[in-house]
C-alpha cells in the first residue's frame, strides 16, 4: 500500500466534545450492565464472567453502531474514531466500577 493510499488520523480529534459525549455514554452502559449482570442468579455464567461479558458486548455494540451509521443510515456516517472514543468509555467503565460500588450505595 502507498504511503499516500494510509488515511490521515488527527489525534486531537479524540478530545471532542463529541468524543466526549461517546466515551461517557458507553461508560453509563457499561457500569449498568456490570450492576445488571452481578444481579444474577449466583450460579449464572454471565454474573461469574460479567466483566468480560460486559466489556463485550459494550464494544460489539459500540462497533456495530458504527458499522450500521455508516452502511445503512443515510443521514449518519460511521466513524472509527467514534468506535475507539465508545471502547474508551468502556474500558474507563470497567476499570472505575469497583471504586464506584465502594462510593454508591446503590451499586451493591
Amino acid at each position: 500500500m502507498p504511503g499516500k493510499a494510509i488515511p490521515k488520523i488527527n489525534w486531537l480529534e479524540l478530545l471532542s466534545f463529541d468524543k466526549f459525549v461517546h466515551a461517557s455514554m458507553f461508560f453509563v452502559e457499561q457500569i449498568l450492565l456490570m450492576r445488571a449482570l452481578i444481579s444474577l442468579n449466583e450460579k449464572a455464567f454471565f454474573k461469574l464472567n460479567y466483566k468480560w461479558v460486559s466489556v463485550l458486548f459494550c464494544v460489539a455494540y459500540g462497533g456495530s453502531l458504527e458499522i450500521m451509521q455508516y452502511y445503512i443510515f443515510s443521514e449518519r456516517s460511521g466513524d472509527v474514531l467514534d468506535f475507539i472514543a465508545n471502547s474508551t468509555g468502556c474500558l474507563i467503565g470497567l476499570f472505575v466500577f469497583k471504586p464506584l460500588t465502594k462510593k454508591i450505595k446503590y451499586l451493591n
